[in-house]
């Protein structure tokens, strides 16, 4: 029995394998790994959409954990402050490889634009009745830059000032690549219900 196994079976507490792996046990270090490598990964995957990166992306993220477990000090849950190195780990490859993860130079709309853009059009709303499956698939649809914001704000929950701190922009800048994300949501979940339809 190695001693990660022997550590999980005599039920450390989270807390306990923090204090252990700060002190260099490996083994301790491990168990955490194993308690928070799904909810990482399923992170990576959701914010670059390509498996093979989120795999990488993972891998990275433990790294900087394995580093940086020293300046855990507990003002927080483990489990937030690892998501958010994590979520900085992605923001920074996204950054390094060029891509544009918000395009700046779009001109911003107001949502009274937008809104008239679509007289009449039936407004889908994103919970309720829609497929997760569906919308899953249109989350990966969007551009980069679009699903990036979406993905902080509207499913892990960031609030825009600090979505403009990790990205690199204005608070503006994120509120309008939101509502164009949301606006783009629609029209792909639009275009997809009529697809159905029209099945036989």
């Amino acid at each position: 029995m190695t001693d990660a196994r022997k550590l999980h079976s005599d039920k450390v507490s989270e807390a306990e394998a923090i204090d252990r792996a700060k002190q260099g046990d490996a083994s301790a270090f491990e168990v955490l790994y194993h308690l928070h490598k799904r909810r990482v990964y399923s992170l990576c995957l959701r914010m670059t959409a390509n498996t093979a990166a989120a795999e990488d992306l993972t891998q990275e993220a433990f790294l900087q954990l394995f580093r940086k477990i020293g300046t855990f000090r507990g003002e927080s849950a483990f489990s937030t402050w690892l998501h958010r190195m994590a979520v900085n780990v992605v923001l920074m490859q996204l950054r390094k490889k060029g891509l544009a993860v918000v395009p700046l130079d779009e001109t911003m709309e107001t949502e009274e634009e937008s809104a008239k853009k679509e007289p009449g059009g039936e407004d889908l709303r994103l919970a309720g009745s829609i497929d997760r499956l569906q919308l899953g698939r249109a989350v990966e649809e969007l551009p980069p830059g679009y699903r990036m914001i979406f993905l902080l704000h509207d499913v892990e929950g960031y609030e825009h000032n600090e979505i403009a701190g990790m990205v690199g922009c204005s608070i503006g800048n994120s509120k309008s690549q939101l509502h164009k994300a949301r606006m783009r949501l629609r029209e792909l979940l639009k275009t997809s219900r009529a697809e159905k339809a029209a099945k036989p």
